[in-house]
């Protein structure tokens, strides 16, 4: 059986701008799949509702997150790419597996319990937002979650939620999914040395101002040594997101000069800096070609949501027959 891949990348959406962790995951997993595996990635509007209240940022940031995906090279042919609220069936999805889900389940979202302790406010979509995640990935007969080590438990659940429903029912209606962690990026972490998320407010943006990203890679925090010590690279916040850059040899050179007494801080980053507007440089010149052609963008985001309708409308629809709504 062909394998269907399901894309997820909530951080994006949660606050609509890209950030290494999703560059990085993105290229990774994506990048060298086979062509007989589906892929599905979408731009996670009503996911985004559970922290954002402005109409403005929500439309003008899912907008340019689509042309970040296809900026990064999103191939349109190969993959079903949309607007998550632009193939309503999610939602009736969602409400009918709210009803298989238990509360003590949704009491243990890891998720919900450090969101609302970073002073998210608590509300019903933050606490059920692993429901309309499970109908995210269930409704495409998904295969294959590519995640981070802290999103496996929403995986897990996804996998119980399905479990308790195929149960009520006495069919095997949902494929049961399974998370793909890719170690070389598992857990990104940001400029404070927590989880890197736009939610913490530490990421380094991948399209911004050369100024702005400067700024942010200036912030990364650092212990206190002098610029006549030796320095330890192993744990340092600048090191962990140089990995993503340099390669090996380009690491080693690094080292040394984390150890060698004469320079401080301020100089790593500058060397983080230059590598990591290198690495970028060709995604935002093809960005900014997108961006002056909306229509283009308009027309690929319909084209992706027109596949991903067809195939949501023949699962509801199954789905509907078998719990009796006909």
């Amino acid at each position: 059986m062909d394998l269907k891949f399901y894309f997820f990348k909530y951080h994006l959406i949660n606050l609509a701008t890209f950030d290494i962790i999703q560059t990085k995951k993105y290229r990774r997993i994506c990048g060298g799949l086979a062509s007989n595996i589906f892929k599905f990635a979408f731009i996670a509007s009503y996911h985004a509702l559970t922290s954002v209240k402005d109409k403005e940022f929500l439309e003008k940031n899912s907008y340019e997150a689509a042309i970040n995906f296809l900026a990064l090279g999103m191939d349109i042919e190969k993959s079903t790419f949309w607007i998550q609220h632009d193939v309503k069936e999610v939602l009736e999805l969602y409400w009918i597996l709210s009803n298989h889900t238990s509360m003590g389940l949704l009491e243990r979202a890891h998720s919900y319990k450090d969101k609302t302790s970073r002073g998210i406010s608590a509300s019903h979509g933050l606490f059920s937002y692993p429901v309309l995640m499970a109908a995210d990935i269930l409704l495409f007969d998904s295969n294959i979650v590519p995640v981070g080590k802290d999103q496996i438990q929403h995986v897990e659940m996804t996998r119980d939620i399905a479990i308790s429903f195929n149960h009520a029912y006495k069919k095997d209606i949902f494929v049961l999914p399974t998370a793909k962690v890719d170690e070389n990026v598992a857990t990104v972490l940001g400029t404070d040395g927590a989880k890197m998320s736009k939610s913490y407010n530490n990421t380094i943006d991948m399209f911004t101002t050369s100024k702005e990203r400067k700024k942010q890679v200036m912030k990364i925090v650092t212990d206190s040594k002098e610029l006549d010590e030796p320095k330890e690279w192993e744990n340092c916040n600048i090191y962990n997101i140089s990995k993503l850059f340099m390669s090996i040899d380009e690491l080693k050179n690094l080292q040394k000069r984390y150890e060698t007494p004469g320079e401080g801080y301020g100089h790593f980053k500058l060397t983080l800096l230059e590598k990591i507007e290198e690495y970028f440089k060709p995604y935002e010149e093809k960005r900014a070609k997108l961006l002056e052609n909306p229509k283009e963008v308009r027309d690929i985001l319909e084209f992706g949501a027109s596949k991903a309708r067809k195939i949501a409308s023949e699962k509801i629809r199954e789905i509907r027959d078998i719990v009796g709504l006909i």
